[in-house]
């Protein structure tokens, strides 16, 4: 039996996907989710939804009554992560768990940037519980700079705090194509992966932006906290930019760069291009 939770998430639904067009069983998969309805057409091909909240013990343990193996997917609450994880990590020992495999973050016990915190706490938890694991260091998701492509567009500028760092960026359904193979693969115990897609700069995914919309746009570099403040006027809360920015003068410093293949071994193929995910983006908004 193999249990996922934050199911509903669009991550969790691509693991779904790849498990069951990858041969598993429909019944031998537990989707879990604060927000089940999402999933109403994954249970009607027979998987079990049940609902599952990181910060309700009871909830934890109804959804885990029979569990096997966990794909635990990191909440999307940074101040509350490691926390919540604990809660999630605790419900698993109560159930007798085989495994835990966990998405964290690329290099999060080196990179020194704040969002990897709680991530590097929650790998700490998982090794002291006893329970056999790995974890999935998720590279930057190539969308979430994608997802800034129509304002590119439309002022012909995109600003960041990365200046020329590599990045080993991937796309989000290739990181979980990876999350579905290995927690339907051999049991392992202790594996670290970091996974992270082909390098490229900021100034490479603008040079790309460009290229596919055929506008001209330009990339602003600028010291974090001037980052920050860009996406505070912008309408996000000061903590959050400040993270942003954070999180994105990273990259200068190289913590978002891997020489790890991992992803491509476990994908068998190379990783999907940033060119194609920003010509999708651009798709979207057309």
């Amino acid at each position: 039996m193999i249990t996922i939770t934050a199911a509903s998430s669009q991550f969790g639904r691509a693991v779904l996907d790849e498990l069951l067009s990858g041969g598993s069983s429909p019944e031998s998969i537990v989707a879990t989710a604060r927000e089940t309805t999402s999933l109403s057409t994954y249970a009607d091909r027979g998987v079990q939804v049940r609902f599952a909240d990181y910060e309700d013990a009871g909830s934890l343990d109804a959804a885990f009554h029979d569990l096997d193996r966990l794909l635990l997917i990191s909440s999307n609450s940074p101040a509350a992560q490691a926390a919540q994880h604990a809660n999630v990590v605790e419900a698993a020992k109560r159930a007798n768990a085989t495994e835990i495999v966990y998405t964290s973050y690329l290099n999060a016990d080196t990179s020194g940037i704040q969002m990897a915190q709680p991530h590097a706490e929650t790998e700490q938890i998982i090794r002291g519980s006893g329970i056999p694991f790995a974890f999935l260091r998720n590279g930057s998701y190539i969308e979430n700079s994608a997802g800034f492509v129509g304002f590119w567009v439309q002022y012909g500028e995109a600003v960041g705090s990365a200046g020329d760092g590599l990045i080993s960026g991937a796309a989000r359904k290739d990181l979980a194509i990876a999350a579905a193979r290995v927690i339907a693969g051999d049991v392992v115990n202790g594996e670290v992966y970091e996974l992270g897609g082909s390098d490229y700069t900021m100034q490479d995914l603008v040079t790309v932006a460009a290229e596919l919309s055929g506008k001209p746009i330009t990339y602003n570099n600028l010291p974090k906290e001037a980052y920050a403040g860009v996406l505070v006027s912008g309408g996000l809360p000061e903590g959050l930019a400040a993270a942003i920015a954070d999180n994105n003068a990273g990259a200068a410093r190289g913590a978002w760069k891997t020489t790890s293949t991992a992803l491509t071994d476990i994908l068998g193929r190379p990783t999907t291009p940033p060119r194609e995910v920003f010509a999708q983006a651009l798709e979207h908004l057309n």
